[in-house]
């Protein structure tokens, strides 16, 4: 893909979420909107577990944010297995200020990255290209 063909697309994303007691969600989402040549929109679902091969196909990568995981491991391990099922990039986000991550996590992530925009934003191309 040339530079400014990736330039032009629209990243589907899933971003994990849930209990979120540090705002880490919240700061994520204010990072990548900060970047307005980057062009993305989130899907959602109730159950990522239940959810269709139809609605895979369209993710481009999968966001686990790394301080979550804690309280959320459920929805985190449904991601990781559409995320081998269906071939699916995972980024890891290290927890804000923090450079360790769950081992489980790190294992299974196509890249992982800290909180700075241009960083995101580039491990989220690259990833679609792995």
């Amino acid at each position: 893909m040339f530079e400014d063909e990736r330039d032009d697309k629209i990243y589907n994303l899933i971003i994990s979420n849930g209990f979120d007691e540090n705002q880490e969600y919240r700061q994520f989402i204010e990072k990548i909107y900060s970047k307005t040549d980057f062009l993305w929109k989130e899907s959602i679902s109730a159950s990522y577990s239940t959810a269709n091969e139809e609605f895979y196909n369209k993710i481009d990568g999968i966001i686990l944010l790394a301080g979550l995981y804690k309280h959320n491991k459920e929805t985190f391990n449904e991601l990781i297995e559409a995320s081998e099922k269906y071939n699916i990039p995972i980024v890891l986000v290290r927890p804000y200020g923090l450079e360790e991550v769950p081992q489980e996590l790190e294992e299974k992530a196509a890249t992982i990255v800290g909180w700075n925009a241009n960083c995101i934003i580039d491990s989220i191309k690259d990833a679609d290209l792995i």
